[in-house]
């Protein structure tokens, strides 16, 4: 499959966000991702529902939303009626991890799983028939802009063997710290779709040219 790549808004300029995704749109990118962030799961605030919907009018590729908050199940309703094509919950926050996922997936959207960098990736083991996507974490989740964490890579392999275990078919997510180097090796290590925020919307050279840079990088299948 075509590797994809997911453009996370958190890096953009939100004073011109409809022209800033046009241009990522228009370079290429397959998705637009949504961090929600509740201040308490993690350090920071960000968007909710009402940025998925604003996004949802923007444009017509898939809205990648990752709820970095806890008790998700709380919310799920109200971002699935603003547009989310993806839902992924982190498995640290949802006490009831399966009827989370069973409820996402009975309010139209497609499943997905993340875990943090501290998180052993057995935890995920009850789960994979249940997913469409699982999100391996190459950060600690709170902030655009950090470092991509090396031990990752190998966690990102474990998990990719796991997948081909369980003869799942969901796709394998990274995201953190991805740029024109940390793309190629978690490409390597089995991931097959990749978030990034300030590679993209940070790149001194424009967004077009931040977008090509990491598609360039990857080996298409």
């Amino acid at each position: 499959m075509k590797p994809i790549i997911s453009a996370s808004i958190l890096s953009s300029d939100f004073s011109n966000l409809a022209d800033q995704i046009h241009q990522a749109e228009d370079a290429g990118v397959d998705w637009i991702h949504v961090d929600v962030m509740d201040g308490s799961f993690v350090p920071n605030i960000s968007m909710g529902p009402f940025i998925v919907e604003t996004c949802k009018r923007i444009t017509r590729l898939p809205l990648d939303v990752h709820l970095m908050i806890e008790k998700p199940e709380r919310h799920l309703r109200s971002f699935a009626d603003a547009g989310a094509s993806y839902l992924t919950v982190q498995v640290e926050a949802s006490t009831h991890l399966n009827r989370t996922l069973e409820a996402i997936r009975e309010l139209g959207c497609k499943p997905g799983v993340a875990i943090n960098p501290s998180t052993n990736e057995t935890s995920l083991s009850y789960v994979l028939d249940q997913v469409e996507m699982v999100l391996v974490m190459t950060v600690n989740p709170g902030y655009s802009g950090q470092v991509f964490i090396p031990s990752m890579v190998a966690k990102i392999a474990r998990v990719n063997g796991m997948l081909a275990d369980a003869r799942s078919n969901a796709l394998l997510q990274v995201d953190g710290g991805i740029n024109e180097k940390t793309i190629r090796m978690a490409q390597a290590a089995g991931s097959n779709c990749f978030v990034a925020a300030s590679a993209i919307f940070g790149n001194r050279n424009g967004i077009g040219e931040g977008v090509r840079s990491l598609r360039n990088c990857l080996d298409s299948e």
